[in-house]
């Protein structure tokens, strides 16, 4: 008989992102680390790192022991809906990082356009000084 769990969206477990309240995303399972933080033995930086994203590849590239992996199981408290989409504000907030990234970058132009002009200019100046030395 299969068992029932919670199932959280993404975006819920995304929220949990603060060393009081901290949850992870690890191979289709959440998990409530909170209480396990102060013990890391990498330290909370890492795990805080590794919220609201799917942290299966952070788990896994850390080189977890197999004690680490049955001590992780002992804080699940649900697993992913994968039935939602992941995170929908990442699209949203990848379309106006684009839009904020060509403004700034005309920002950038506008402001720094004499830069180009001085190098223009002292490289024709200089020319011409070799040129009359000739």
């Amino acid at each position: 008989m299969p068992t029932l769990t919670k199932l959280y969206t993404m975006q819920e477990a995304s929220q949990h992102n603060t060393k009081d309240d901290c949850w992870i995303v690890i191979d289709g399972k959440v998990y409530d680390v909170t209480s396990y933080l102060d013990e890391h033995p990498g330290g909370d930086d890492v795990v805080l790192e590794s919220t609201g994203k799917d942290a299966t590849d952070d788990f896994e590239d850390a080189g977890h022991s197999k004690s680490a992996k049955e001590l992780l199981e002992s804080f699940c408290i649900g697993e992913l809906d994968t039935s939602s989409p992941i995170i929908p504000e990442l699209e949203i907030s990848s379309k106006k990082e684009a839009v904020k990234y060509s403004e700034k970058l005309m920002d950038l132009t506008k402001q720094y356009w004499t830069i180009p002009v001085a190098i223009v200019g002292i490289s024709v100046l200089v020319g011409f000084l070799y040129l009359h030395k000739k």
